[in-house]
């Protein structure tokens, strides 16, 4: 049995007209047709009182459908994207249909606000996608190349018109989508060389996509190589040229002196000899000692860890220092894994700097410790004239000082992070000083 169709809301709508109208017909036709009225009259009448009440039914009927497709229209619009049409309202904040209508017209201007916003994030992740120097890829459920940014095209060496839709065996890049991650992968695109991998999972269209990303690792290291080692030869270089200079001069002086007539007994020439041999003694020593800190920071020990006790190792570094008094704050008792030895040689290094810095201006230095999460943090301040030289603190060999060799804070640091921790020094906020942070890992 088939089932019956049911009426549209028009149909509903002007059934009910109809319907409502039926008791005031039914009453004034009873009424007409019962009274001493003419024949005539009496059709007259009754054709009106229909006329005005199908005439009626039909109005209330196109008022309320219109409204409906006026809404109706504005959601078409909006559906298409548009959302510049606005409805218009009657301006009585009470009715029901303009209420709705300042809801459309409230969500047509969010969807707006949202859609531009949408196309800026594009564009800015476009421009990112553009101007990042990793490669990216994005692959489909079937394993067919969607996206590829420029560094993904000059990575494969062809543009994207030509490689979107391929699939990744064909591209050679099936053994990217499996296997653990992050990890480094050999490759053989451009040269070769070692790319670190990551993968992760996203949905678009409601379908699930693979991100590939591959970094150039050699080439990244090889800037910081060629970076790092662009330093030490200034530095090497400037310390060299510092000895050898005057270490040239005086020779040239002495060779001098040597090609004098046999029989001028000048009775400096003695007193100039030894001067100048002992300016070269003092540069060669300075030479030497400076080679030999060299070679101590290229060849730091592995640490070997064992229990330290913080407050211990605190205490017997700064009862070394006897130049000035250190203002020790005591802190919690706590136990680190350390290397005993090249934890001494760190806070030694930053006790005597922060020493050296209140010398200058007669202030004081303090010591303390405090447990911050898994770390222990480790703080020597001094009142100091401050840090003028920020940028090249942890250049090896770059000192401020006369006699200094430069490699103290470099050796400290890498102590601390040898012990999976760190090491930064700044300049204190409330007076003048410098302030030197380590913070080490507490034992499990």
């Amino acid at each position: 049995m088939s089932r019956r169709r049911r009426a549209g809301h028009e149909a509903r709508v002007l059934f009910l007209a109809l319907f409502s109208g039926v008791p005031a017909l039914s009453i004034a036709v009873v009424l007409l047709w019962t009274g001493e009225h003419a024949s005539d009259v009496q059709w007259s009448l009754t054709a009106l009182a229909v006329g005005t009440w199908l005439g009626a039914a039909l109005l209330l009927k196109e008022r309320v459908t219109r409204a409906l497709r006026d809404i109706s229209n504005l959601l078409g619009l909006m559906r298409e994207g548009d959302f510049s049409v606005r409805g218009r309202m009657g301006g009585r904040s009470s009715d029901a249909l303009d209420q709705a209508l300042v809801e459309i017209n409230g969500l047509a201007e969010m969807l707006a606000l949202q859609r531009a916003g949408a196309l800026e994030a594009s564009a800015l992740l476009g421009k990112v996608m553009a101007e990042i120097d990793v490669a990216v890829f994005a692959f489909d459920g079937e394993r067919k190349l969607r996206l590829v940014n420029s560094a993904g095209e000059r990575l494969l060496e062809r543009p994207a018109a030509r490689i979107i839709g391929t699939s990744a065996s064909d591209l050679a890049m099936e053994r990217f989508l499996e296997g653990a991650v992050p990890r480094v992968e050999t490759t053989n695109f451009v040269g070769g060389g070692q790319w670190e991998l990551r993968r992760s999972v996203f949905r678009l269209g409601g379908r699930p996509h693979e991100l590939l990303v591959l970094t150039d690792l050699e080439r990244t290291l090889r800037a910081e190589e060629r970076h790092a080692w662009q330093r030490i030869v200034r530095v090497l270089g400037h310390e060299i040229n510092n000895s050898l200079s005057p270490i040239r001069s005086i020779a040239q002086d002495l060779q001098e002196l040597l090609g004098r007539p046999v029989g001028d007994e000048s009775s400096d020439w003695r007193e100039d000899v030894a001067r100048g041999l002992a300016v070269i003694e003092r540069r060669s020593d300075a030479l030497a000692r400076f080679m030999a800190a060299y070679a101590r920071l290229a060849r730091l020990p592995i640490p070997r860890f064992a229990p330290v006790d913080v407050r211990s190792w605190i205490k017997r570094v700064v009862e070394i220092e006897t130049r000035l008094p250190i203002v020790l704050s005591p802190g919690p008792d706590i136990v680190i894994a350390g290397d005993s030895d090249q934890l001494d040689q760190m806070l030694i290094n930053l006790v005597r700097n922060a020493v050296e810095a209140a010398l200058e201006t007669g202030g004081a230095v303090g010591v303390s410790w405090e447990i911050l999460a898994k770390h222990v943090e480790v703080v020597v301040v001094d009142e100091g004239p401050g840090l003028t030289e920020t940028t090249n603190l942890f250049v090896p060999f770059f000192t401020t000082k006369p006699n200094g060799s430069g490699i103290g804070l470099v050796l400290s640091r890498q102590i601390a992070e040898a012990h999976s921790g760190s090491l930064t020094l700044e300049s204190r906020t409330d007076r003048a000083g410098a302030l030197a942070r380590v913070r080490l890992r507490r034992m499990a």
